[in-house]
């Protein structure tokens, strides 16, 4: 199983995993729109498997951080919690 990761800024306090709604109104009203950014990005499907979707939304991931001029952007994984 694949480790999930996600898009956020350097910025961005909050948790996109954990803290998804906070998350979000921050992002939009710092102007990111990063969940749009990466959906233009990432060619997902609902033919895919969700781990072909989740491979292909890290592919897209890591392309917007190669061409991050402005140095904005990082991935984030999911923190596994042991119980």
């Amino acid at each position: 199983m694949q480790q999930q990761c996600r898009l956020t800024t350097t910025d961005n306090p909050f948790d996109p995993f954990e803290q998804f709604h906070s998350w979000f109104l921050f992002d939009v009203e710092k102007g990111y729109n990063t969940c749009a950014y990466l959906g233009r990005i990432a060619r997902t499907s609902e033919q895919l498997s969700d781990e072909e979707n989740d491979r292909e939304v890290e592919r897209a991931i890591d392309e917007i951080i190669k061409n991050d001029f402005l140095n904005i952007y990082k991935k984030v994984k999911k923190k596994n919690r042991s119980k």
